[in-house]
């Protein structure tokens, strides 16, 4: 989920040390690269080797021995950064980072994090949480674009009873993973997207095929693993580079498409077909290549795809496309009833931006109680909206 990832994380003086360990120990299971630097005060409570074991990775400890080292090393860590966290951040850190005072090593990193998602998890005796100048600092640094993941009231260290006690690991992480990742909720689903084009031979040199890129198809296939899911990808003939998912099935004909789709469908929760699979194929393929002045095919009609699992998709849900030339909603709505689909997504491939093989997409979501125009927006942004309204049907 987080692989590739770089999360930097400050570590500072307090009794909820030991819950960084657990944090360096789920986001390192997640794929993160975690680089940990811990204040001095830090390393009263939580030795520098139990987050090196963690993490992997050497610990950056609050010591200006080695000043040239010292300066290499923060702005690495500093430029490196995906996301900055600082978990715990005590009152006295908190101060420091607002007021720009840049004196160790992690205020000295996070000063120059200029590109990072900055995220502060405080902790500390209540009557400092609630303090008017702890107040001001904490909204000082949400106006320079900090994130705070809020304490919760519990028992202190100190033994009294109040909000200041850091949120629980898990929480931080889910946190991290959402900053990062999006929100994780297609986790624990699986989804079966098609994409591209397919090719029916004519002869030995021969195909027909269509326009199709595959890039919309990808383009939510990307969405679907950034929100937690895992991904089948039935690929038929695709203009870009294929990522990296559960499982990628490429296929070349119709007859393949169908056969793989048919084959996964029933291990998922959400089918999607944004495929452009060929609707007729030759009746006969010749060996050889044809040698004609003219030349005549007999055409087939292939399987429809998104109708066969309509059929049988039961309690899953099912998304198909609509590439229109005209009538555009009258066709689409035909095909959502009659493909027994839950949701479609139409677009006029007549208009400037919303073809095959381009970037960007003007597309029409259409359900059984509404249909949503979109202006013209990448497919990636498409990709979103596409998912947003998978899951509200």
């Amino acid at each position: 989920m987080l692989s590739g990832k770089n999360i930097v994380l400050g570590v500072t003086g307090g009794i909820a040390c030991y819950k960084a360990c657990d944090i360096v120990s789920r986001l390192v299971k997640l794929g993160a690269n975690v680089d940990v630097i811990m204040t001095k005060n830090a390393t009263e409570f939580v030795s520098p080797k139990t987050f090196e074991s963690l993490s992997h990775r050497p610990v950056a400890v609050d010591t200006f021995q080695k000043i040239e080292n010292f300066e290499i090393e923060h702005i690495s860590l500093a430029k490196k950064a995906d996301l900055f966290l600082i978990s715990p951040c005590t009152y006295n850190v908190i101060g420091k980072i607002a007021n720009g005072i840049a004196d160790d090593m992690l205020t000295t990193t996070i000063a120059a994090a200029k590109n990072a998602i900055k995220v502060i998890c405080p902790a500390m005796n209540t009557n400092m949480y609630t303090n008017e100048v702890c107040k001001q600092n904490l909204q000082k640094l949400k106006e320079l674009g900090f994130i705070e993941i809020e304490p919760v009231s519990g028992r202190l260290a100190c033994g009294d009873i109040g909000t200041g006690k850091m949120q629980e690991p898990n929480v931080i992480v889910d946190k991290v993973c959402e900053l990062l990742c999006g929100k994780q909720d297609l986790a624990g689903k699986k989804v079966l997207i098609s994409c591209g084009g397919t090719e029916e031979s004519i002869d030995a040199v021969r195909v027909i095929t269509n326009h199709s890129s595959g890039k919309m198809g990808i383009a939510i296939a990307n969405e679907c693993k950034r929100r937690g899911a895992q991904v089948i990808l039935v690929a038929g003939k695709v203009s870009v580079n294929i990522p990296s998912f559960n499982k990628v099935l490429q296929v070349k004909t119709t007859m393949d498409m169908y056969n793989q789709v048919m084959k996964n469908y029933a291990e998922c929760d959400y089918i999607i077909m944004a495929a452009a699979p060929s609707d007729y194929r030759p009746k006969e393929v010749a060996q050889n290549k044809i040698k004609s002045e003219n030349l005549v095919l007999e055409l087939v009609k292939n399987p429809d795809i998104a109708a066969a699992v309509g059929k049988v998709k039961g309690d899953r849900k099912l998304i198909i496309f609509s590439a229109e030339t005209e009538n555009l909603i009258a066709n689409a709505t035909g095909k959502l009833e009659k493909k027994h689909a839950d949701m479609v997504v139409a677009n006029d491939v007549t208009q400037a931006g919303a073809g095959f093989n381009v970037d960007t997409n003007i597309v029409n979501i259409i359900t059984k109680d509404k249909i949503q125009n979109f202006d013209i927006m990448t497919k990636k942004e498409v990709a979103k909206i596409i998912v947003d309204n998978m899951l509200s049907i």
